[in-house]
């Protein structure tokens, strides 16, 4: 193997979308997958913690390092850049799209930044929702990937397999000569099989699952996007000419062009290009990775990767079990307690509880088909909502009321607002808060309150260097999020 590093800048590029629909209810569309800390293990990293740092050490130790390219959903953009702000030396640009356009769009909205501030740099994509276990076997294979896509070879990285998988598309590969570098010739790939030919691949070898993950020269990315799906490629630099720019302290936020960024057509990373380059002129190489890789697709997989006790039970926070074996129960509220039983997933938070086989775990999608079918608030949020400025936590409510408990981060503010159909009472419990409340501006301390009446402009404000935390009791005929009106807002929102 050549051992040379690689002499091109690299650039992470973590594709942060995705709603994670099959590990409801800790994810939602409101805080997807990406954003929970589900592997297990010493680290409490998220899994997009997790991607950023695993592609930054193995970019950084094998090239010149350029800016990690996050791209994601316009309304996770203070979820990921709180989450970024937990970890040490990250220079991050984020890339913001107003809808999901799947991933081939994506991918070329970073190749169009990268351009911009390298030399034909390479690519290091991820998916920012799987867990990688050994990461000096991830560094490694990932050195090999880079010193073939630094020859314009698109590398994809193939999982060895474990079992006949019939959630992952497989790649079909082969070794070459003894003067390669390493790489194996891709000659196809194949779609979802089900469990008879997933066997057949493991019986006859030689068949990898698709990671999602590969290394490519961003030209090399777009002359095969032009080659293949001319029109996303067309359609996606027109909206990146129309973008806008803001930064922050620790980030800069870019933003395509809304309207022509809807109008691209939605379409995967493997469909667009991956899938047609076997045998045209774009040569395609793959390299195996054997690193305790998992995409974390549904809770079985959860249960796989985490550590198990005696009886093969996987469990996170205050649970009590007897006679259970082989099964994952995750407590995030309440004390979670099971008797008797084998191979169940039992997943508690503070509004929902999901109780399913092991097996049937990937079906777990449904319930959430059905959520959405019936309006249920469950499959986008839960009971406690992230916000810029922090959170709140709704913890009652009833006919004509609702009880919520409210964080403010230290120098921040809600917006100023005004609602049509409630009024407020908000009780300090920690902290200072500076109230606008019509012409009126006051500053409350713990243990003090004050009135807010239906219809009139409101603001809550921290101007302290901790946390304040209030009550806030709303009343009225009508208590749903959409009730707000905003006329200032510090994040953008309208």
């Amino acid at each position: 193997m050549n051992n040379s590093r690689v002499t091109s800048k690299v650039f992470p590029v973590i594709l942060c979308g995705g709603s994670g629909t099959r590990l409801w209810p800790l994810s939602r569309s409101g805080f997807p997958k990406q954003f929970l800390v589900l592997s297990g293990g010493a680290s409490q990293h998220s899994l997009f913690q997790q991607a950023i740092e695993r592609t930054q050490d193995a970019a950084e130790s094998h090239g010149s390092l350029g800016s990690t390219l996050i791209v994601t959903n316009e309304e996770h953009r203070f979820l990921a850049l709180d989450q970024l702000r937990e970890l040490r030396n990250i220079k991050a640009t984020l890339l913001l799209e107003p809808s999901g356009r799947n991933t081939a769009p994506a991918l070329t909205l970073a190749a169009l930044c990268a351009l911009k501030q390298g030399d034909d740099p390479i690519l290091l994509i991820t998916p920012a929702d799987q867990t990688i276990q050994n990461q000096p076997a991830f560094e490694k294979v990932m050195q090999l990937a880079l010193q073939i896509a630094q020859t314009g070879a698109i590398t994809i990285l193939g999982i060895t397999p474990s079992a006949p998988e019939t959630g992952y598309g497989y790649i079909k590969a082969r070794a070459q000569g003894a003067q390669s570098c390493g790489g194996m010739v891709v000659e196809r790939f194949v779609e979802k099989p089900n469990l008879a030919t997933a066997t057949q691949y493991l019986r006859e070898g030689g068949y990898y699952w698709n990671s999602g993950m590969f290394v490519v020269k961003t030209s090399v990315w777009l002359s095969a996007l032009k080659e293949f799906r001319p029109d996303i490629l067309e359609a996606t630099t027109k909206a990146w000419e129309g973008k806008a720019t803001d930064t922050s302290d620790d980030a800069i936020f870019i933003r395509p062009d809304q309207a022509l960024f809807n109008a691209i057509s939605s379409e995967s990373i493997d469909y667009a290009v991956i899938e047609h380059c076997p045998g045209s002129r774009f040569a395609i190489q793959m390299v195996a990775l054997d690193a305790g890789w998992n995409d974390l697709g549904a809770w079985d997989a959860v249960w796989q990767v985490g550590s198990p006790d005696a009886h093969g039970n996987v469990t996170c926070g205050d649970t009590v079990l007897d006679q259970t074996t082989n099964s994952l129960v995750y407590s995030s509220a309440r004390l979670v307690s099971a008797v008797g039983v084998d191979s169940l997933v039992i997943v508690e938070t503070a509004d929902a509880v999901l109780v399913a086989d092991r097996k049937n775990s990937q079906e777990v999608k449904a319930i959430v088909n059905r959520l959405e079918q019936e309006g249920r608030e469950e499959k986008n949020l839960h009971r406690k909502v992230n916000r810029p400025w922090g959170w709140y936590d709704s913890v009652d409510e009833g006919e004509r009321f609702k009880v919520k408990r409210i964080q403010v981060k230290p120098g921040a503010s809600l917006s100023l607002q005004m609602h049509h159909h409630r009024a407020e009472h908000w009780i300090v419990v920690k902290g200072t808060a500076e109230i606008t409340n019509g012409n009126q501006v006051i500053t409350l301390s713990e243990n003090q309150s004050t009135y807010i009446p239906q219809g009139q402009k409101h603001r809550l404000a921290n101007p302290g260097k901790e946390p304040l935390e209030i009550i806030e009791v709303q009343s009225g005929s009508y208590l749903g999020e959409d009730d707000i009106v905003r006329f200032e807002d510090t994040y953008g929102r309208k």
